[in-house]
């Protein structure tokens, strides 16, 4: 190695030293933010996600079942009196509606449930149906 070489390297490891010198001193000068909260446990964001659903669970919401329905007169409208008959479009056997705020979810038979009606479920609406018909 020549002495013109072995000034190079000697410029080079003073270099290299004064590269590393510099970047000791930028890294002490950073200021990294103290973390003020651990992140949240996943215990905690499924707790979180609980309450989120726990929060929409108490809105009231209008379930009605639909038989069927007609369109009529005002004139044949105040006409109606006991034991009068409305014609509705659905045929008989045919399932009736069940709509959770005017809006078709499901459609089902009528069953008597202890001396009460209820409405055995044969067809839900799928949840992709439900979303296209809100546009």
């Amino acid at each position: 190695m020549s002495d013109e070489d072995s000034v190079d390297m000697d410029t080079f490891d003073v270099e290299k030293e004064m590269m590393e010198a510099l970047a000791a001193e930028a890294a002490s000068k950073v200021e990294v933010p103290a973390q003020t909260a651990s992140p949240p446990a996943i215990s905690e964001t499924v707790g979180s996600q609980d309450s989120n659903l726990d929060r929409i669970l108490d809105i009231p919401l209008v379930l009605s079942a639909q038989l069927g329905s007609t369109r009529m007169l005002i004139k044949d409208l105040l006409q109606l009196g006991p034991g009068s008959i409305v014609e509705l479009d659905k045929l008989a056997g045919e399932p009736l509606e069940v709509l959770v705020n005017d809006r078709l979810v499901a459609r089902g038979e009528v069953v008597m449930v202890n001396e009460k009606f209820g409405i055995r479920l044969t067809d839900v609406i799928s949840a992709t149906e439900r979303v296209n018909k809100l546009r």
